[in-house]
């Protein structure tokens, strides 16, 4: 044992603490809720009010790309029974902090621990640094949920990659943790896949059935939840994924927009610059230290069986953990810019940017020992690459990447939590009530109140109102309620009772408008947009003028009331509208991969022509 190891266990605590301090600090100073933070909260409400896992009563759509995320809230909004928005925030500050902790003991485990070196933080601090990173520590999405995942699966790996025995029990909460992959989020699948194939091909611990038993019983541990979970999703949404992964299109690519996505969050903090240089810094103290070898028991032997079985040794060793974060990174990254990144500034690539820092999230610096003579050149450059990142840290940290405020320039990328800030003038909009204040918002709540028939809501230029579509008599004499088609899903619907339906013109909460084809020039994240037409023919409102809003045409509504009758259209529809039984279940299992790839043109016309239709307006002869 080092005789500096008292001092190295002092300052690795103090150093993870100060890092959890910092990044707290940071992330209350910029505390928020989100408007698609809003979106989680709605699903919530209608679970807790008994109508099921949905955005809408009556309509099962999956509005929420993390299941994890939703039904961790949902469980905290239970057993506290508190308000929902300081629920989200609570849970969503705990799981990013935590995510730091976990990050730091792994990296400590990698390079062997407190008694082998001073643990310094420095990729901890490059992460903490950067601003998205504290804009998203609340945000009331499941930004801090997947770093946290990230976080402790690298530390279990490496504690499973150093340990000298692994016990069978322990072996199973890794694999589960790894399991619950596409649960956290569905690109995360990726890395939970690697992990369990790393497992899987490694050694096993002696088990009393087997290795081969062990393996399967492996599988069955990994895949139960999220496998079980798959197929109900199937049967009950009728779709293999969520429904903004429709919406948004997530197997499309925009290379083009994705690189300047990438560029958004590298280029104003210079972020290559941290990289490499704890990337010199971390090869250098690897090679110094003997961090990345494990040594396998036994001789050389020539012959396949035993270089494979030493190649199967080598999956267990901090190497193949280090390995595997950092392919995973490159590969999530790779695919983030395929789809064109995010219409948030950063937000997609934070994940990213925690999984190549997780193997330097701590430097070891180790002192020399008594009677050492000269300067270690190792020692030299992991202390001048730890002083040049707490000084990029310091100059991240006070940089602003996007400086136009609410108004979303040619590339759509915005500074999100800027943008509600100055929209809604509230310094840390949380509370549904506080985007009260956002354009239009207001206006839909009074005028949802001013007609107890109910009707369509859609927004017109004005902040002060909106254009009603009635609905036709005899009108009941509680009314038909009330439908509010507009973009901002979350601040809408939590500043409306759960009986006012809310869709969006994207998609995100209306299968209709996600399963059009995508926008070629559309804003990223934004580029779907199905025509209002066809919500008053799908909503059953007055469909003549002058009771039907005067910018809509009387002929497009007549020929989306006929395109709703395609047979494909309506098996869509029923699949999600149809009340839940054992046959619906079965036959929505059944065609979830043809529901998913289905597709229709938001043009009324054209969709006639697309399904085989007779087109209700006559066409002038040529």
């Amino acid at each position: 044992m080092s005789r500096f190891a008292p001092l190295s266990r002092a300052i690795f605590v103090g150093g993870t603490a100060l890092t959890v301090a910092l990044f707290a600090i940071g992330g209350w100073q910029r505390r928020w809720i989100a408007d698609d933070g809003l979106i989680v909260l709605r699903t919530v409400r209608n679970l807790m009010a008994g109508n099921g896992p949905v955005f809408n009563a009556g309509e099962r759509v999956e509005t929420n790309t993390s299941t994890a995320w939703t039904y961790i809230v949902w469980f905290f909004s239970w057993l506290t029974e508190l308000r929902l928005e300081y629920v989200v925030l609570a849970v969503a500050m705990v799981l990013s902090l935590a995510a730091m902790v976990f990050a730091m003991l792994g990296a400590s485990r990698l390079w062997g621990g407190p008694r082998s070196a001073l643990l310094l933080p420095a990729g901890a601090l490059v992460y903490i640094a950067v601003p998205p990173a504290r804009d998203y520590v609340t945000s009331g999405l499941e930004s801090g949920l997947v770093i946290c995942w990230l976080g402790l699966l690298w530390w279990q790996l490496m504690r499973w990659a150093r340990a000298e025995r692994v016990g069978v029990a322990g072996l199973f909460g890794l694999v589960f943790l790894a399991g619950l992959a596409p649960l956290i989020r569905p690109e995360m699948t990726l890395v939970g896949a690697l992990a369990l194939l790393m497992i899987f091909l490694a050694p096993m611990p002696r088990f009393r059935f087997g290795p081969s038993a062990l393996r399967l019983l492996i599988v069955a541990v990994a895949g139960l939840l999220p496998m079980g979970y798959q197929i109900w999703r199937m049967g009950y949404y009728g779709l293999p994924y969520p429904n903004t992964a429709v919406a948004k299109d997530a197997g499309g690519a925009k290379w083009g927009q994705g690189l300047t996505y990438l560029w958004d969050l590298v280029g104003p903090y210079y972020l290559v610059v941290p990289l490499l240089v704890l990337l010199l810094a971390g090869v250098t103290a690897g090679r110094a230290g003997g961090a990345f070898t494990r040594s396998a028991p036994g001789e050389s032997e020539p012959g396949v069986r035993a270089r494979l079985d030493r190649w199967r040794v080598r999956l267990r060793t901090p190497a193949a953990v280090v390995a595997l974060v950092l392919v995973s990174g490159a590969v999530l990254t790779v695919y983030a810019v395929r789809v064109g990144g995010d219409f948030m500034h950063g937000r997609m690539l934070l994940p990213q940017l925690f999984l190549f820092l997780l193997p330097v999230a701590v430097l070891p610096v180790r002192l020399p020992e008594r009677g050492t003579r000269g300067i270690d050149p190792a020692f030299a450059i992991v202390v001048a690459a730890w002083a040049a990142t707490a000084g990029w840290a310091l100059f991240a940290a006070n940089t602003t990447a996007i400086t136009t405020g609410t108004k979303i320039s040619a590339s759509g990328i915005v500074d999100e939590r800027i943008y509600y800030v100055l929209n809604t003038g509230h310094d840390h909009p949380i509370r549904a009530e506080d985007y009260l204040d956002y354009p239009r918002i207001r206006a839909m709540v009074n005028d949802i109140t001013a007609t107890p028939d109910g009707g369509v809501l859609l927004n017109s230029p004005s902040y002060m109102f909106w254009y009603v579509a009635p609905p036709p008599a005899p009108i009941p004499a509680d009314g038909v309620g009330h439908t509010v088609y507009f973009l901002n899903l979350g601040m809408t619907s939590m500043n409306v009772p759960l009986e006012v339906r809310v869709i969006d013109q994207m998609g995100l909460a209306y299968p209709l408008a996600a399963h059009t084809e995508r926008l070629t020039d559309g804003r990223i994240g934004h580029d779907k947009s199905l025509y209002p037409d066809w919500v008053i023919v799908e909503s059953g409102m007055v469909d003549r003028k002058p009771w039907m809003p005067w910018y809509l045409d009387e002929d497009w509504v007549a020929q989306a009331r006929v395109a709703l009758t395609c047979p494909d259209t309506q098996a869509l529809m029923v699949s999600y509208r149809e009340p839940l039984t054992f046959e619906r279940w079965r036959h929505n299992l059944r065609n979830a991969l043809h529901f998913a790839e289905y597709r229709i043109d938001r043009v009324p016309k054209y969709e006639l022509q697309r399904c085989g239709l007779v087109d209700p307006i006559p066409q002038p002869p040529r």
